[in-house]
């Protein structure tokens, strides 16, 4: 692709996320298959991503008891939770989401374009935009908090029960000091800037799929370029977010 083609495909996806956001906020208009949409992306995503979180904290646990000095190891609940909440479980739940939901966004509008069920809506007067974009774009953003959230809880869980059988900390010091690690200031930000990530994987995969053409293969194209691209602006978003955070807290 050269390059002004690559800068006529990012100003039509800016193009494209920029209607999609006020048809996401406008997306209860269609509830079921708003619903629909956030069973498939919360409750798809919800088994990874607890297995993820529990491996997470008994990971970072056994990384922090190792690395930190033992003078210090006191401190570890305290770190360990500021590092799940405020990283670990955001990105996590980013990824994951942008593996399972990319793909799947991008595969079923890329098929319903080459069957020509879009055109079918058109041609009835229905909006592609507020009965297939807006509820997939709004259903991300709402699963995406409610997953870090879970994968936080899980992930902390996680690194109490290794505590428990490999640590000296009793449970009511090493609940005391995860709390003390843990504010407002910290948690809030952190968990609302997984909205953003919603947001990008689910207009990434909208958007390559009303894209797609070329029969089966351009479905799987879809599929591919749904997970790659979403993880691509995922990781990208993070780091401009914490630095935005940082500014602003």
């Amino acid at each position: 692709m050269s390059l002004i083609g690559g800068l006529e495909q990012c100003g039509q996806f800016a193009w494209f996320a920029l209607r999609a956001l006020p048809a996401g906020l406008m997306a209860w208009r269609a509830p079921a298959e708003l619903l629909r949409q956030l069973h498939s992306i919360l409750l798809g995503a919800l088994p990874l991503g607890l297995v993820a979180g529990l491996a997470l904290g008994i990971v970072v646990w056994m990384h922090s008891r190792g690395l930190i000095d033992p003078q210090l190891r006191d401190k570890v609940p305290e770190y360990l939770a500021w590092a799940i909440v405020v990283e670990f479980a955001p990105l996590g739940a980013g990824l994951i989401v942008a593996g399972r939901s990319g793909a799947q966004i991008g595969a079923e509008l890329g098929s319903m374009r080459l069957t020509e069920q879009i055109d079918a809506l058109e041609c009835l007067g229905l909006s592609p935009w507020r009965y297939l974009i807006g509820p997939r774009v709004l259903a991300a953003m709402a699963a995406l908090p409610l997953l870090t959230v879970c994968m936080a809880c899980v992930a902390i869980a996680g690194s109490f029960l290794a505590e428990m059988l490999g640590g000296t900390l009793s449970m009511t010091q090493y609940h005391n000091d995860v709390i003390r690690g843990l504010s407002t200031a910290r948690l809030v930000p952190a968990t609302l800037k997984t909205i953003v990530f919603g947001y990008l994987v689910a207009v990434t995969g909208c958007y390559v799929g009303m894209q797609a053409g070329g029969g089966t293969e351009g479905v799987g194209r879809a599929a591919t370029r749904g997970v790659v691209y979403s993880i691509l602006l995922v990781l990208v978003s993070n780091v401009a977010l914490v630095k935005l955070i940082q500014l602003l807290t």
